[in-house]
């Protein structure tokens, strides 16, 4: 039932935001919402900010369709395979469980981008506006460095590649994957890990927001989803490696501009303004 469609696939991410939210805040939910409303009317550098964010994600699903129109001929897969040999089925073999890969597919799938729209929520409603913005350029950062190493240094998911040895336990949940999801994510764009890093990103920036709870909860969703993707059977070690990387530099980024951009911005509506001015 969770994963039939991506309709419902979004509602259930949508009821794991909410339960995050409320977890994160011990707040109402739904202040998220009015917050990121009145900001969007009384913060034009965070509207940008926000419009930017939604549109290198808009880009990500353009790569896909470029990749598929101008396709390279070339593969570093067999590269990455000499390096690490069976490292992933030997995890795999290790951990393996029927109730295991359920528990696993949720955090893929569900918790995944729950975190990244929950983060943002809970930075809302706490008006913890330098992290909000920080975790803003941070996505941005992570998309934007990601994509030419997914057009240029192309990777296949370890499970379709034979010699690894290595099952896709998502199908055991998850049948439909590769007609429902697949859309979202190349086979190939597998260097660096987009789930490692958007976590771990999300993990770091929650850890400089004093906000403990939701430390706790990143961080402890990070190493799950780090761990899932090799039980899954889809990133290779280096994969895991680049998105730590790319997910320290995103961050630090992130947290330099949040930085900035606060310092410049200004909270007071528009309205308040004339109303003095008459």
């Amino acid at each position: 039932m969770l994963y039939q469609s991506m309709v419902t696939i979004t509602l259930f991410t949508t009821l794991n935001v909410i339960v995050l939210l409320w977890l994160g805040t011990l707040a109402n939910p739904f202040k998220a919402l009015y917050a990121l409303l009145r900001e969007f009317m009384t913060n034009i550098r965070f509207l940008l900010l926000f419009l930017s964010m939604l549109g290198i994600l808009v880009l990500n699903k353009l790569e896909l369709k470029f990749e598929m129109k101008y396709p390279v001929h070339y593969d570093f897969t067999p590269l990455l395979f000499r390096l690490e040999g069976q490292v992933v089925r030997q995890i795999q073999d290790l951990f393996y469980a029927p109730w295991l890969t359920h528990v696993l597919a949720f955090f893929y799938v569900l918790v995944f981008q729950a975190i990244i729209i929950g983060s943002l929520g809970v930075y809302l409603i706490q008006q913890n506006k330098p992290l909000l913005y920080a975790a803003c350029y941070a996505i941005l950062f992570n998309y934007a460095l990601a994509i030419p190493f997914f057009l240029l240094f192309p990777v296949d998911e370890v499970w379709s590649y034979a010699p690894a040895g290595v099952t896709f336990h998502m199908l055991a949940v998850f049948p439909d994957f590769e007609a429902v999801y697949r859309p979202l994510s190349g086979l190939n764009n597998c260097f660096p890990s987009l789930h490692t890093s958007l976590s771990v990103t999300m993990a770091l920036l929650a850890f400089q927001s004093g906000n403990r709870r939701w430390a706790w909860i990143t961080g402890g969703s990070a190493l799950i989803i780090i761990f899932t993707i090799f039980y899954m059977g889809i990133h290779w070690i280096s994969d895991m490696l680049a998105g730590v990387t790319l997910a320290s530099f995103a961050t630090a980024m992130g947290l330099y501009l949040g930085r900035v951009t606060y310092s410049k911005s200004t909270d007071l509506p528009v309205l308040k303004k004339s109303s003095k001015a008459a």
